[in-house]
């Protein structure tokens, strides 16, 4: 981890966010980043050459066919050629790679006329675009010439695991003996450090959570989409720079039509397996999140598109974090968000860390024991809207479709007090439960919380954590 490339990025990125943000998150920032890295012990190794044959071998009958297209512009000889290299490793043979160019030198199309004509591989097509239009327009020109079941999009300086490909048809596969086509696929990635070659910062991923996704692309790469869908949808040029991200909300957008209670988890699969690496070099997004600011605006504006559609009535505003994005809802989320149930907040202990709050399916709180200012690390996950199993009653808010199950549960009826917290860094008031008439330990409201969470999941809704309603635990439990 102790190289100067990532030394300079992360100075880089602390005096970003100084400017943006103040002395006080910096400081946080950066003594969590420093934290983090200590605690790294990442490290990637490929599969064995037996395994990559096993693999090739037991998919060797398999029909699906995907399409990786490749907007490439003067692009660095040696990087083209590690992602063409890392595309035909592949254990997986059914693909096919479309490289566009739109760059003005003809240093790409020599490197893949070599490439082609010396290895006989005719898997590689190349075409030379008339005029550079801009990522998404160069990409749809790609995305027409597909012929694949899935098209993928993959950076021309990036590299793809030599297992992508198995483990995106194997998980393809497995959903469709389930009777369900996947609209859409993703992996987990983690970074290439390009001048010391090592791989760090693993993404590991969620399955999809809407809320989540609402306030980072956190899907990001690999990602293939059910090829008809890709082509119906292509990408949008006014959203370039954040391209990927308007593409995956419309994916979300299109499934969920106009009915947006249940998951669409067997539509949207996750493979919990790093199989992307994003090459971090000087001019890339991955060393300097800075680099590319248009590309924040462009995703800011993607998601307030998609509200619109929806016809939520919100204000969509930047995170403290660069590519993250808060959502504020006009006037009220409930009435907003026909889909969410229940919305809690977190609980923090005597020394501001989290105590309480939101739940995994196991009951256990998340992000237990992380400093109030800390975000969750690379990911800033807990600083972040998302769905969840449950929320802890001691902060939460509840439709009034679901206060009758309230005191089903609880033995107590649905009353409301109001706290002051900060939003957007404003302060304003929220409504929460008033639970003062319960006697129970941690145990006790984490019981009750996990009741709550299931009746509403049971009826189709959804229970939304937002970590920037904060409570203090009450000191007799």
């Amino acid at each position: 981890m102790g190289n100067n490339i990532f030394r300079i990025s992360n100075f880089t990125k602390t005096v970003n966010y100084l400017k943006k943000n103040g002395v006080r998150h910096a400081y946080y920032a950066a003594r969590e980043r420093i934290e983090e890295e200590r605690k790294a012990d990442y490290f990637y190794r490929e599969p064995s050459v037996d395994t990559l044959e096993a693999q090739r071998a037991e998919t060797a009958d398999y029909s699906e066919l995907f399409s990786i297209v490749v907007p490439a512009y003067e692009t660095d000889e040696r990087f083209l050629r590690e992602m063409i290299d890392s595309v035909r490793r592949q254990s997986y043979p059914g693909w096919e790679l479309i490289i566009v160019d739109a760059g003005s030198s003809d240093t790409v199309e020599k490197t893949v006329r070599e490439i082609t004509d010396t290895a006989g591989e005719k898997r590689i097509r190349y075409s030379r675009l008339t005029e550079n239009k801009g990522i998404s327009d160069n990409t749809n020109a790609g995305i027409e010439q597909a012929a694949g079941d899935y098209i993928a999009l993959l950076d021309h300086d990036d590299l793809l695991a030599p297992d992508a490909l198995y483990y995106m048809v194997k998980g393809i596969r497995y959903a469709k003996q389930e009777g369900v086509t996947p609209a859409l696929v993703y992996t987990d990635e983690d970074k290439y450090e390009n001048d010391n070659k090592c791989y760090n910062t693993p993404h590991k991923k969620k399955k999809l959570n809407l809320d989540l996704i609402l306030s980072n692309n956190y899907i990001c790469h690999f990602t293939a989409v059910e090829a008809k869908l890709m082509k119906s949808l292509q990408l949008r040029r006014k959203f370039d720079g954040a391209q990927d991200y308007d593409l995956v909300l419309r994916v979300i957008d299109r499934l969920y039509g106009s009915n947006m209670r249940g998951d669409l988890n067997k539509q949207v699969i996750h493979i919990p397996k790093v199989l992307y690496h994003w090459r971090c070099h000087a001019d890339s997004t991955a060393a300097n999140t800075a680099s590319k600011s248009y590309a924040y605006e462009a995703g800011k504006a993607a998601l307030a598109d998609f509200c619109n559609r929806r016809g939520w009535h919100v204000l969509v505003g930047h995170g403290l974090h660069l590519g993250f994005y808060d959502i504020t809802y006009l006037p009220d989320i409930l009435t907003v968000r026909e889909d969410i149930g229940i919305v809690g907040g977190r609980i923090l202990d005597t020394h501001g860390r989290i105590c309480g709050g939101a739940m995994d399916d196991d009951g256990s709180c998340l992000y237990k024991g992380l400093h109030k200012e800390y975000s969750g690390g690379s990911t800033h996950r807990a600083s972040l809207k998302q769905d969840v199993a449950a929320v802890d009653p001691r902060c939460m808010q509840i439709r009034p479709e679901l206060r009758e199950i309230f005191t089903q549960i609880t033995g107590i009826s649905y009353e409301e007090r109001m706290i002051r917290c900060k939003a957007g860094g404003v302060s304003v008031t929220v409504r929460i439960a008033d639970v003062s008439r319960l006697i129970c330990d941690d145990a006790g409201y984490r019981k009750l919380g996990m009741e709550l969470g299931r009746a509403a999941a049971s009826l189709g809704y959804r229970v939304l954590w937002d970590p920037q309603i904060t409570v203090r635990r009450d000191k007799r439990a």
